[in-house]
């Protein structure tokens, strides 16, 4: 045996040292030092454990051992940290295996089920049938990827609790498949949507574990990463670990632009992160930023900044720039066009400005401000319609009502001299911006060899020609990810028209790492009934979603006014333990009624912190801010409070029912969205308040 070692580290055995006191997580650490420089040191007491020669104990210190598999060589792969009491007692419970589909290595603590070595079939055996799977042979289960030492196990199952129970400890690949088959999709559709995306592409030796530990499918880490997750306590479990099947869309190489959807924290934004590291690293050594990483606002790019840095260290940072795609947009402005304005209005003040504009400029109008301001920023702006006469031809899809050309003479018009009034004042709007990014991005030479774009589905037409300006078409030229239940603004695009062909590279996400499968029944319930869109003109659904997380039932319950409401969120707090940590946060539709939060809060002295623009002001306390400002942001408890009808959806919205029916719909769904993406940022615990009459995309869970 050499002198250094090969240290692989199992995903269960991060989760044990996770749990150590930070005493102990730094013996682990310095074990793992040790261990790699020279692993039969005599200070370490390497030994093998009785009944299998591969499978081994290590001191870490007095008290604590390692728990190691052997794969041969001077390669090993730690699979648990134990108490030394422990460490030789039921050593049968231990089993590991090479996954006859995936190809990779899965060890479970199984309580003595089957333990044979690598390599030894359990087809073929007698195993009694059960009440949950019995439809399935052993060898389907098998071709499903199921793991043979839980066949038994998995026969003796007869209620979902059982099945979550189980959840808890088995390999990935099994209870997805298991899951999906308890959720009455049918065999070929398990074997074509959740086994075959993951199943190895070359002949799998199931006696070769140093293979095995290689593949995708093994969920394990280096000795490096493995030190940065110990160290980084906040980076989580799952933005550290892929799915195999979500490595193997990060380091596909494709044709041409591609894109990944999927539910809340079914993993997109890593996937993307991901994606970044793994371009970054394809490429030569150099001193530029080859790669851009983008998403619609600033918080979120700040956020994607700090993980990519403890992902892929400053290393792949210098490779890769992170900006949102305002201030991108702004950045080619400032370069190509000087004497540009240097004051940029917020999109949201765009309805109050024409009101104002025709209050002081023209008096009488036959259109609203409303109507204006929409067909300005959806179909003149969002079009990059530079003439009278590419108005006139301008298709106005989603935007209900016809216009003749008499009517468009006019709006054009009126929208020429809004424009001129507000360069007249020094400014323009971030819409603005973006138009006149694309228009200089088009002429100028390309800046990027990737993009990988995150949310994308909040992404407006001209967002989208600056990006596909600034990366040449071509394999890996553009990476996408988002989910069209969650667009939270009126962006609506087709990226075939734009020349972003996506058609054959699109895949779906279905399994969410952070939310539970109570409250994501909650969710499902609030989206269903909208239609989506998937960005190229077809439908998206949800179809698949599914949580593996069990936790408690969501609270709903309703006040006769906000009074009311606000004592409800104080008792929902105090029975949560009124927890100060940054755990919990509280999100209302307005900013006025998230400063009510705020003060009443303050009078129960209770810290709060508020969610600004960039995130929560600081970690601790409970954080209180908008729908629109938890975008991005996940908490263990959350509170969605003023869930009313009249703002959710907004009251406002009700006079477009008969004027602009499908603009009426669009942003109802737009509402429906927003509460979505709410209740999806709690992990754990979710209650749902509201006072007067509850929003109608509450449905059944009303009481």
């Amino acid at each position: 045996m050499s002198d250094r070692a090969t240290l692989h580290v199992f995903d269960q055995a991060e989760k044990e040292i996770m749990k150590l006191s930070r005493t102990d997580k730094g013996a682990v650490l310095e074990f793992m030092y040790k261990f790699r420089n020279n692993p039969d040191q005599p200070g370490l007491d390497l030994k093998t454990l009785h009944g299998d020669n591969r499978l081994m104990a290590a001191r870490v210190k007095r008290d604590v051992r390692a728990i190691l598999l052997h794969l041969g060589h001077s390669e090993y792969l730690l699979i648990g940290v134990e108490h030394r009491s422990s460490v030789y007692d039921d050593l049968d419970r231990y089993a590991y295996r090479v996954n006859r589909v995936t190809g990779g290595i899965e060890v479970m603590d199984l309580k003595s089920i089957d333990t044979r070595p690598v390599g030894v079939s359990i087809i073929g055996r007698h195993l009694p049938s059960g009440q949950l799977f019995g439809a399935y042979t052993d060898e389907q289960l098998i071709a499903l990827g199921v793991a043979e030492p839980l066949l038994p196990h998995v026969r003796q199952l007869a209620d979902e609790a059982q099945l979550l129970e189980m959840a808890e400890w088995a390999p990935q690949l099994t209870t997805d498949v298991l899951f999906a088959l308890f959720d009455g999709d049918t065999y070929d559709y398990v074997h074509d949507r959740i086994t075959q995306p993951v199943q190895a592409a070359d002949q799998v030796d199931v006696d070769d574990l140093r293979a095995a530990v290689k593949r995708p499918a093994s969920q394990v880490t280096t000795d490096d990463e493995a030190l940065r997750f110990i160290l980084g306590e906040s980076f989580e479990r799952w933005q550290i670990f892929l799915h195999p099947s979500q490595r193997r869309l990060v380091e596909r190489r494709f044709n041409g632009a591609a894109r990944v959807s999927g539910g809340p924290g079914t993993g997109k934004t890593i996937v993307a992160l991901h994606r970044a590291v793994h371009l970054a690293r394809q490429l030569p050594a150099g001193i530029d930023k080859p790669i851009l990483l983008t998403t619609f606002n600033r918080n979120l790019a700040a956020d994607l900044r700090t993980r990519l840095r403890a992902l892929g260290g400053d290393e792949v940072l210098s490779r890769v720039d992170v900006v949102h795609v305002d201030r991108l947009a702004d950045r080619i402005v400032s370069q190509y066009d000087p004497r540009a304005p240097k004051r940029k209005l917020d999109d949201i003040q765009v309805p109050q400005l024409w009101r104002k504009f025709l209050d002081t400029q023209i008096g009488a109008s036959t259109w609203s401000p409303e109507f204006l301001a929409a067909e300005w920023e959806q179909v003149i702006l969002g079009q990059a319609i530079t003439s009278r006469a590419g108005y006139f031809s301008a298709r106005r899809p989603h935007r209900g009502r016809a216009l003749a050309r008499a009517d468009r003479d006019q709006v054009w018009d009126l929208s020429e001299r809004f424009v001129r009034w507000l360069g007249a004042q020094g400014s323009w709007t971030w819409r603005q911006v973006a138009v006149r990014a694309a228009a200089l991005a088009a002429g100028s030479p390309c800046q990027y060899q990737h993009v990988v774009v995150d949310e994308a589905q909040d992404l407006s037409a001209a967002h989208w020609r600056i990006l596909r300006a600034l990366v040449p078409a071509g394999p890996d030229d553009m990476f996408l990810t988002g989910d069209s239940h969650q667009r939270i603004y009126d962006n609506q695009v087709r990226l075939g028209s734009l020349g972003i062909n996506i058609r054959g590279r699109s895949a779906r996400l279905t399994l969410s790492y952070r939310t539970t499968r109570q409250i994501l029944a909650a969710a499902l319930e609030i989206i269903d009934g909208g239609a989506y869109d998937d960005l190229d003109g077809g439908s998206d659904d949800l179809a698949g979603y599914r949580s593996l997380l069990q936790g408690a039932k969501p609270v709903f319950l309703g006040a006769a006014d906000w009074a009311e409401e606000s004592g409800l969120i104080i008792t929902q707090l105090a029975d949560w333990g009124t927890p100060r940590d940054g755990s919990v946060a509280i999100c209302v539709p307005t900013k006025k009624l998230a400063t009510d939060v705020m003060t009443r809060l303050e009078a129960e002295d209770i810290p709060a912190v508020e969610i600004g623009p960039n995130g929560p002001d600081r970690g601790d306390g409970v954080h209180v801010g908008t729908m629109h400002r938890l975008k991005g942001l996940e908490y263990q408890k959350i509170i969605v409070a003023g869930v009313s009808d009249g703002l959710v959806p907004r009251q406002m919205i009700n006079r477009y029912r008969d004027l602009d029916p499908k603009r009426y719909e669009n942003e109802r769904q737009r509402d429906r969205s927003l509460l979505f993406v709410a209740a999806t940022r709690a992990r754990d615990e979710l209650a749902v308040f509201w006072h007067g009459t509850p929003s109608p995309f509450l449905g059944r869970q009303r009481v």
